[in-house]
């Protein structure tokens, strides 16, 4: 197989999004195929030690330092390596160079959903340039791909939607009482529509649940979700945590009622995967790409209506074979989103297009 270099500087010590999509996809190549990048001193091994300073946990600083190194390091590492391919887990690549990228797109947020940032400005200028110059544009789904080409204007026949995966050596069925709560995991950022989440749990009248939001609090969104609990007396039924383990992430996977993804839109929907592993019910948006994940085998919600979120939660409740219905049909359906089947399509797609 042609020669590759994978881009791992999204790995980190307590991986999220990207750096979990970044370490399980290279995890699932055959070793002698690709080098691998990686930061130091994060207990994986790589094949080329890249500085931790590029990672995404440092803020912007670390993002100009990252588009840096990608334009003045790694083009020479290529050479000196005589690679083919540089094949990176986001959109991110060496620009004005002969490099031959192959990128992974996840979705469109910012341009959906535009706001007076650098983040959209991002989207604006780096991103196009990205596209265009890439040889091969991995998507997601479905509807990121159909995103890529209504904003971007990307040939179809240069978009090639493929499946991620999950790890179920971490996700997985075990044996715990459910409780009494419903579980949100992501960020809080407004597509993910939290704030619809809460008043659906309010209009639901179901005082004896809790909500128990995991995520990092963000001082720009968090603010304003707990003035809305506060607003519906909400505080002594509201969880918020931070940051898990592994562990802890499996334990509330197996326990709640129901993971909540009521997302405005969504490229993927990895926790939705990791609940459907677990046999967990997921109420997921309708829209984006949580309906290709999920199929028939969630609730879908109409994310604008907080009625139909509401009515979803009180069906989980009210529904004494809900949980049993999922333990047989999640893990089956969840089996289908396999990272070595992911890396063995990736391979395909770049014998093809060479």
């Amino acid at each position: 197989m042609t020669s590759i270099v994978f881009n791992g500087s999204y790995i980190t010590k307590k991986n999220t999004g990207i750096g979990v999509v970044s370490r399980d996809l290279l995890n699932s190549f055959s070793a002698h195929k690709i080098t691998a990048l990686i930061p130091k001193d994060i207990g994986i091994k790589g094949d080329i030690y890249i500085p931790n300073n590029l990672s995404p946990g440092s803020g912007f600083k670390s993002h100009f330092r990252r588009l840096y190194w990608l334009q003045n390091t790694v083009p020479k590492l290529m050479d000196d390596l005589n690679a083919e391919y540089f094949l990176s887990p986001l959109l991110e690549a060496p620009l004005f160079t002969n490099t031959k990228s192959i990128v992974l797109a996840h979705d469109l947020i910012p341009i959906r959903y535009p706001s007076i940032s650098l983040l959209t400005l991002y989207h604006l200028t780096y991103i196009p340039l990205i596209l265009k110059q890439s040889k091969i544009i991995l998507c997601n789904s479905i509807s990121t791909a159909n995103d890529l080409h209504r904003y971007y204007k990307i040939p179809m026949q240069k978009l090639f939607p493929i499946k991620l995966g999950f790890d179920n050596a971490k996700y997985y069925p075990i044996k715990k009482n459910r409780k009494k709560f419903f579980l949100i995991m992501g960020r809080h950022n407004p597509h993910k529509n939290l704030g619809s989440v809460i008043k659906a749990f309010a209009y639901a009248k179901i005082n004896d649940y809790k909500l128990i939001f995991v995520g990092p609090f963000d001082k720009r969104h968090t603010p304003s979700l707990i003035k809305l609990i506060d607003e519906y007396n909400l505080r002594h039924l509201c969880v918020w945590k931070g940051w898990i383990d592994d562990d802890e992430k499996l334990s509330l996977l197996n326990e709640c009622q129901a993971l909540i993804i009521a997302s405005l839109w969504e490229g993927f929907g990895l926790p939705a995967l990791e609940a459907m592993a677990c046999g967990t019910p997921v109420i997921a948006s309708n829209r984006g790409a949580l309906p290709e994940v999920v199929g028939d085998y969630g609730y879908l919600v109409n994310p604008f209506d907080i009625q139909s979120i509401s009515f979803a939660m009180n069906a989980v409740i009210n529904d004494k074979k809900c949980f049993e219905k999922a333990l047989q049909e999640g893990p089956k359906r969840a089996e289908s989103f396999n990272w070595f089947d992911t890396a063995k399509t990736i391979e395909k797609i770049i014998q093809e297009v060479d």
